[in-house]
């Protein structure tokens, strides 16, 4: 009778974990077909961007698509920083196992802009140099 129990309850967790799996699955097939348009994008759990032209895009990856699109033009955008747990990246910041990682982006005039959450650092700091060129003038 236990070993049925316990049977039953891996049972429920393999079916869990199928479950999250499709989802995941449904999540970055959406993503693939959103990223077609643009000339560079990034995938993660936390959020897609993508850059076409002087326009980037970011939102909430979904099995549905992308959601809670926000778009920016580039040309707006005067500083790019990367903040590892609410601090600005610097040398002497350890970032080791960062709860949190964002793109922040400041508009003209040193208005804060957006923030565009990342699970790697490396990624982050790839794409703040990248959007960081393509705002020079």
């Amino acid at each position: 009778m236990t070993e049925g129990l316990v049977w039953l309850a891996l049972l429920g967790v393999f079916m869990g974990l199928v479950r999250a799996g499709w989802l995941e699955y449904r999540k970055v097939e959406a993503y693939r077909l959103w990223a077609k348009s643009f000339e560079r994008a990034k995938y993660d759990i936390y959020a897609v961007l993508g850059q076409k032209g002087q326009i980037i895009t970011w939102g909430l990856p979904t099995p549905d698509g992308p959601t809670h699109l926000k778009s920016c033009d580039i040309r707006d955008i005067d500083t790019v920083q990367v903040l590892v747990d609410g601090q600005p990246l610097s040398v002497d910041i350890q970032a080791k196992n960062p709860k949190q990682i964002q793109l922040q982006l400041f508009r003209q005039g040193g208005e804060q802009g957006m923030q565009i959450p990342f699970t790697e650092v490396a990624l982050a700091v790839e794409w703040a140099q990248y959007l960081s060129d393509l705002c020079k003038p």
